[in-house]
């Protein structure tokens, strides 16, 4: 492959690109992210590759494999271009019958379409589905339509364009004013201005200076970075080029953890296929600028999401913090200017070049632009990736896109911004959602987690589970943060097994306000936020677990009993077969009685019984 030397160079491949594809033919675009590889996507894959071979359709239809299409819940996805018909939890089983039907005849397969909870209708196409409708996939559109290992598919849709936009008519200075300008903000967890952090990183001295993807991304339940570096990681790539730059550096590292395999293989793919095609390397696009990618891969830690463990990473050193006197845009990597930028943040980049600061500036709130990715898990019956512009609510992320609580359970609570964040409970569900708003309830955004909970959530034990992670996450370099944090565990800890004390709460507020202000990094100086948001909005539940000794939830082990309502007890033997204490005794027609001596409180005779007879007190 030539080199690519001239903006006009680029603009004649992509017609090139364009001319050899028929937008009118058919294209069965199917998921292959991991969230779709669980659900054995690849087999769907085989499938079709077989049936299009064995139906001699290989000169008729292409077949894409896409990244993450983002509504995980309902996956293996596939998806007919152009009409845009959609297929969910495709089997290999029913590749045949698709083909026929849907590729040969042009028939729609009943069983396969969505189904709309809220009317009971089956829904053709993927732009009129829900889940989809109110999201605004500015970023994460596109990963459904490319293939992440073929550089053309990116540029057939723009990609590129807007690196040659700015090396052939925008000055370093005016990308930044650019980036400024929209009001982007990073959306690993900060939310510091883009524009204003590439402004510090220019104007540092000594040189040379480095710009960093951070795609460490260790939150529970959160994966929009991993699935945009699997998905369409040239716009990562595109983004990094720009503001290196913009920023006058002439090094890019991705730092990835290893539990990414499919991100690390498409994004080295992706850098490859970039220094070919000459938009990586030396002298891109003729202008004198050289700037080069590596892909380093982290050991899994959570901490090396924080800037200067990630650096202290890179340098092969033990990932813990410093202190935060020192700026890193001043002397980050190696002691060097380094601007450090999440997965999200860079692959807004060539957007808002593409299309302007002031149209980017219009989306989303006055302090907060642009639209932001959430992982929506939890209880939520349409779990998945939204993409969703600022300032949208809480009530329309959960029941608008998620389509609500399942089970007819009752909404609690959405704790956002990973383990280090808040829980918000049912009452400020019309929530405004941007940087501001989520602090100043006691959460915050991160990364982009939101983990729903249902009423049979016990909240005291929510905020126990996620100091449990962080107690483990934590470097220990810090004694307030090492320490605090055990100590605030070990509290919730005695609070669970009904060992709780008049005067735990306080001091669970006490040592939380210690942790905060004398911690090194953010690890540290958030952790006390799911106590302090769980206190705030839950506080009758810790009395109740302090002086009543109950878990109105019914969660926590030691503070519950199991009894079996005689009227409702049809004596069928199930949960007295399978106790493993053998603690239920009773004959068959005849009610059961649990034997509380014996009982571990496991649960399995309420998950065993059809008649709704066991009682949790």
């Amino acid at each position: 492959m030539k080199k690519i030397k001239t903006a006009n160079q680029l603009k004649d491949i992509r017609k090139s690109i364009l001319e050899k594809r028929d937008a009118n033919r058919p294209c069965i675009t199917i998921c292959g992210g991991t969230g779709c590889r669980a659900y054995a996507c690849e087999k769907v894959i085989t499938a079709f590759r077989e049936e299009i071979e064995k139906q001699r359709l290989k000169t008729k239809v292409d077949i894409r494999i896409t990244g993450c299409h983002g509504f995980c819940e309902r996956g293996p996805l596939v998806v007919f271009h152009p009409e845009g018909i959609f297929y969910q939890q495709v089997t290999p089983e029913d590749v045949p019958e698709i083909v026929s039907e849907t590729i040969i005849q042009n028939r729609i397969i009943e069983r396969l379409l969505y189904t709309d909870p809220a009317t009971n209708k089956k829904i053709k196409y993927e732009n009129e589905i829900p889940f989809y409708k109110k999201q605004r996939r500015l970023v994460f559109g596109n990963n459904g339509k490319i293939d992440p290992t073929d550089i053309t598919d990116y540029m057939a849709i723009g990609g590129y364009s807007s690196l040659a936009k700015v090396l052939f008519g925008i000055s370093p200075q005016d990308v930044i004013e650019e980036i400024t300008k929209s009001g982007l903000r990073g959306r690993g967890g900060g939310g510091f201005l883009t524009g204003r952090k590439w402004h510090y990183c220019r104007s540092a001295y000594g040189n040379p200076k480095y710009v960093i993807c951070n795609a460490d991304e260790g939150d529970p339940g959160a994966y929009m970075d991993r699935s945009l570096l699997e998905g369409n990681p040239h716009s990562v790539l595109e983004g990094m080029i720009i503001g290196a730059w913009a920023i006058g550096a002439s090094q890019g590292y991705i730092y990835v953890r290893n539990e990414y395999p499919l991100a690390v293989k498409h994004a080295g793919i992706a850098i490859k296929q970039a220094e070919e095609y000459g938009f990586l390397g030396k002298n891109i696009f003729n202008s004198g600028f050289n700037f080069t990618i590596e892909i380093n891969r982290g050991g899994g830690a959570f901490v090396c999401g924080e800037s200067t463990a990630l650096m202290a990473s890179l340098e092969g050193k033990v990932g813990e913090p410093r202190a935060k006197h020192i700026h890193t845009v001043e002397s980050g990597l190696r002691e060097k200017p380094t601007n450090l930028n999440n997965v999200e943040t860079w692959a807004n980049v060539p957007l808002i070049i593409a299309r302007g600061a002031d149209w980017y500036s219009k989306i989303g709130t006055k302090e907060s632009k642009g639209t932001k990715i959430f992982s929506l898990v939890g209880k939520i019956k349409n779990t998945g990736l939204v993409e969703v512009p600022m300032g949208i609510t809480l009530r329309e992320i959960i029941y608008d896109i998620g389509g609500g609580i399942p089970n007819g359970k009752k909404f609690k609570a959405v704790q956002t911004g990973g383990p280090s964040g808040g829980c918000i409970p049912e009452e400020l569900i019309d929530l405004r959602v941007d940087f501001e708003e989520l602090t100043r309830v006691g959460s915050m955004m991160g990364s982009g987690g939101m983990i729903v909970m249902d009423e049979d959530t016990c909240m005291v034990d929510v905020a126990k589970y996620f100091l449990s992670f962080l107690e483990d996450e934590s470097c220990g370099k810090c004694t307030s943060c090492r320490e605090g944090i055990k100590r605030m565990l070990e509290i919730l800890t005695s609070i669970t097994e009904g060992k709780g004390k008049e005067g735990n709460i306080e001091l669970l507020e006490e040592l939380a306000v210690v942790v905060a202000d004398t911690s090194l990094c953010a690890l540290g100086g958030t952790a006390p936020n799911p106590v302090l948001s769980t206190i705030r909005y839950f506080r009758d539940e810790y009395e109740a677990h302090i002086r009543d000794k109950k878990c109105p939830a019914g969660v926590c082990r030691q503070l519950i009993t199991y009894s079996i309502d005689e009227e409702a007890c049809r004596g069928c033997l199930a949960c007295k077969k399978l106790c493993p204490q053998e603690a239920i005794t009773g004959e068959r027609k005849e009610p059961h009685h649990i034997n509380q001596d014996k009982c571990i409180k496991c649960g399995v005779c309420l998950e065993a019984c059809k008649f709704d007879a066991i009682r949790v007190e």
